[in-house]
């Protein structure tokens, strides 16, 4: 069973435009956990303009499944990390002001700083995952980092998905396989949704987490917006 952990960033991304609490980040991570996710990601940045580290802090307590925080792993994030007992850590190798994420690490050239780092989470006591483009040597030398996991960087799968759904997996899989060989846990995450997810899964063996955020928001938006206007309807009658 592949377990998913639901990305909440752009809920908060949503409260931040109006301020105020609306929509609750917190309330919304528990909302999730009640109706099935597995665990919970948050993202928090340096400038803080979806996820705060106070929201981190608030939700801690609420999260009764599995708190993932992804990010660069500044001191002030490695900080965070560790006082908010998170479960599992996943470090992304993004710019202070990034957009989103859009590549994996060079377990090669960053191997020393890598080790460090994830020395001190296990020191810790809290699970690590390394985002990795799906290069087989990327993977294989992740393994000398220490790290328990790597989050395969899906976006080429998802653009690629409708052209060729065939050709778009390979990539994955053959990373897949070295995965399992070197015994590295596999996580996956960015632009899977509810059209190309059931196939990566099917094709991508042993796949332990997938964390999936702005796609999950959108389709609520899509699935659940029929059911809330006739709720508001009900309120006029």
């Amino acid at each position: 069973m592949t377990h998913l952990s639901v990305n909440i960033n752009k809920v908060a991304t949503l409260r931040n435009a109006r301020g105020g609490n609306i929509p609750d980040v917190q309330l919304f991570a528990v909302d999730c956990e009640r109706f099935g996710a597995e665990g919970i990601t948050v993202h928090p940045r340096p400038d803080q303009r979806h996820i705060t580290y106070r929201d981190v802090e608030l939700l801690r307590p609420l999260v009764k499944t599995e708190l993932n925080i992804e990010g660069y792993p500044t001191e002030e994030f490695i900080k965070l990390v560790i006082s908010n007992r998170a479960d599992q850590v996943t470090l992304v190798p993004d710019e202070p002001g990034q957009l989103t994420s859009d590549h994996g690490w060079n377990t090669i050239q960053h191997k020393d700083f890598l080790k460090k780092i994830i020395r001190r989470f296990h020191e810790a006591g809290i699970r690590t995952s390394i985002f990795v483009d799906a290069e087989p040597e990327m993977i294989k030398h992740a393994l000398d980092t220490g790290t328990e996991r790597v989050e395969l960087y899906t976006e080429s799968y998802a653009r690629d998905y409708e052209k060729n759904r065939a050709k778009a997996i390979e990539p994955f899989m053959r990373a897949a396989e070295v995965a399992f060989r070197v015994g590295i846990g596999l996580n996956a995450g960015h632009d899977l949704n509810l059209n190309n997810l059931q196939f990566f899964k099917m094709n991508i063996a042993g796949l332990l987490e997938v964390s999936i955020g702005h796609a999950l928001i959108s389709e609520a938006l899509y699935y659940g917006i029929e059911n809330v206007i006739q709720m508001y309807r009900r309120q006029l009658m």
